[in-house]
């Protein structure tokens, strides 16, 4: 860690500590006490009064007590740093690690100005590559004019793409950056970005960071495909919409983009979040119960419904319960959009897929098709893969195999079973499934 990033590590420990004491606890603290002051009636003021200026009192000054300690220690710790100490941002565990606490609260770290907040940026062997032509000639010799573009999932970076998914039998599996580079000539690029901030922001910041690399890339670019996990599949498509609006020239580039598990229509956890954060905000008692559930970042607020434009939540309430503001963002007219979704077990109907899907995005989400939205995902354009949950796709044959068929048609025969989708049959849809 470098000296700023063990300062921002105290500041948010402190900040926890003062935060819990000084607000969650006073807050509980006060709303039970509020009960017996209001059955006495005006003759409990004065009693209510004192009662809560010596609380309010007492625990501010326990909360400033323990926030001075990880502070200081931090303060202390960060002058022993060496000045050539490597950043959490380049390590791996550091990245993992800063990847999940700013899917987390990275908004709150945004706004803070945070040193461990991640800003948008293109990664290459874990370390960040300017977008600059002399940069990006240096970290990519290589350079083809078919660009592959991944963009990871929250709570991910773009370690995730290599690493989440591997198991004890195949350690060395191959990501499918490398395998798209071998079979079909295309260039890898990984994105990291801050998964706590809204899909709309981080649309328009990847929609400003391919365009500096269309700039600025070696060579001329021919064609880019856009790869989006879980989340990073509403980024790309965010990101097309506000590249569009521009006009920007990267745009008429693109060429396919693939959405693999992305929650078009919501995630059943963040709606699940919102009720309970909804309900607890009924009684005084559990008020304070309700904002620190509903203190999880505007990021994963925004998997509720599947938000990918400012339109579908600036006029809102984020804590609103369960109401769907979401309008369709429109496909760009030169590219073919794509998804593969995942089930836990092999059949997408059956009862236990339609409840759980992937664990974290159901089919229905991830095919776009729901009962009041749709996403206009072409018939032949989608796939279901049955016995995988929603880290796998990050890295498993049966999605490779269907990447490779949708990039090279000759190369693999077409998927041919078709499972149910909701409401019944998607009909002609050639959807494939695997089993693990």
């Amino acid at each position: 860690m470098q000296s700023g990033e063990v300062r921002a590590s105290g500041e948010l420990l402190a900040g926890a500590l003062r935060g819990g004491t000084g607000g969650f606890l006073r807050e509980v603290h006060e709303a039970i006490a509020a009960r017996p002051f209001r059955a006495v009636g005006v003759l409990g003021w004065p009693a209510r009064v004192i009662h809560d200026r010596v609380a309010g009192a007492a625990y501010r000054t326990v909360g400033g007590a323990l926030a001075a300690g990880p502070r200081a220690a931090a303060a202390a710790l960060a002058r022993t740093v060496p000045g050539e100490a490597l950043s959490l941002r380049d390590s791996l565990r550091g990245s993992l690690a800063l990847g999940a606490l700013n899917g987390a609260i990275g908004d709150a770290l945004a706004r803070a100005g945070s040193e461990l907040a991640l800003d948008t940026s293109l990664r290459r062997r874990g370390a960040d590559v300017g977008a600059d032509p002399a940069a990006l000639a240096e970290a990519y010799p290589e350079a083809g004019g078919r660009l592959a573009v991944f963009v990871h999932g929250l709570c991910e970076t773009d370690e995730a793409w290599r690493l989440l998914p591997l198991v004890r039998e195949e350690p060395t599996r191959r990501s499918y950056g490398s395998r798209l580079r071998e079979d079909l000539g295309y260039t890898p690029l990984y994105v990291r970005y801050n998964t706590g901030l809204r899909v709309s922001d981080n649309g328009r910041r990847l929609a400003a960071l391919l365009a500096a690399v269309v700039d600025g890339w070696p060579a001329p670019v021919e064609e880019i495909v856009l790869v989006g996990h879980s989340m990073g599949g509403l980024v790309a498509r965010s990101a097309c919409h506000y590249g569009q609006e521009e006009r920007a020239p990267w745009t008429g580039l693109v060429r396919h983009v693939f959405c693999l598990g992305a929650p078009h229509l919501g995630a059943p956890l963040e709606k699940a979040a919102n009720a309970a954060g909804y309900a607890l905000a009924r009684l005084p008692e559990t008020r304070p119960l309700a904002r620190v559930v509903n203190g999880r970042s505007v990021g994963i607020k925004d998997l509720r419904f599947g938000s990918c434009v400012e339109e579908d939540w600036c006029d809102g309430d984020p804590d609103e319960f369960l109401r769907d503001r979401c309008g369709e963002v429109p496909f760009l007219p030169g590219a073919t959009y794509y998804f593969i979704g995942a089930t836990l077990t092999r059949d997408a109907g059956d009862p236990v897929s339609s409840v759980v899907g992937d664990l974290l995005v159901r089919f229905p989400s991830a095919s776009g098709r729901g009962r009041r939205r749709r996403i206009p995902f072409a018939l032949e354009h989608g796939r279901h893969v049955g016995g995988l949950n929603h880290f796998q796709l990050l890295n498993h044959p049966a999605v490779y195999e269907q990447l490779h068929a949708w990039l090279a048609p000759r190369a693999l025969p077409p998927a041919v079973s078709a499972p149910a989708g909701p409401g019944g049959s998607l009909g002609s849809q050639r959807l494939g499934t695997h089993r693990t």
